[in-house]
């Protein structure tokens, strides 16, 4: 890494705080979509007046402003630490779709508890409207995410899964930086 805090060459892997960050959003996202109706439930008592405004008392609400917490480490890391490099002899095309994803999968990270926030807490339903439209997107990147990594593995034969394998979280890390 020079002095300037930029990453020289990519990482061969990433590390071990990376693959936790990755994994415990993962999980906190699907809490979020699996649990969603109290918040819609929410969401209505909050615009008739019927439940205070007291962000909170609510667990969605909540966990949105962990992930929001947890989305900026990740982003810091990232620009920090990098990632590994993309397979050489996979499709540029590939490569492309893979940068796109992830780079809309930071942006919707840090814009659905932002939007999610500004709804819930001034009453407004234009970022209302933004944190459904940006569910369904991320819900739509998962599943292409998904997929692209099941690619990976069974038709183009690469190793990238292993990159981001919870077994990762057990190995040595050799990062200069506990936090990283």
């Amino acid at each position: 890494m020079s002095n300037a805090g930029k990453v020289t060459q990519s990482p061969s892997a990433y590390s071990r705080v990376q693959v936790v960050l990755h994994w415990v959003i993962f999980v906190l996202m699907a809490a979020q979509y699996l649990l969603h109706g109290g918040i819609e439930t929410a969401w209505e008592g909050r615009l008739d007046g019927s439940l205070p405004n007291e962000p909170f008392r609510n667990p969605h609400v909540i966990v949105g402003i962990i992930i929001l917490a947890l989305a900026i480490w990740r982003v810091v890391l990232r620009l920090r630490l990098g990632a590994p490099a993309l397979p050489e002899e996979e499709p540029q095309t590939f490569k492309l779709v893979a940068k796109v994803t992830h780079l809309a999968f930071y942006v919707i990270l840090l814009a659905m508890p932002i939007s999610g926030a500004l709804a819930w807490l001034l009453g407004w339903e234009a970022p209302a409207d933004a944190h459904e439209v940006a569910a369904k997107v991320m819900l739509a990147l998962i599943i292409l995410h998904v997929l692209g990594a099941l690619g990976q593995q069974i038709v183009l034969k690469t190793d990238v899964m292993k990159r981001m394998s919870p077994k990762n979280i057990f190995r040595p890390d050799t990062s200069k930086d506990a936090l990283s």
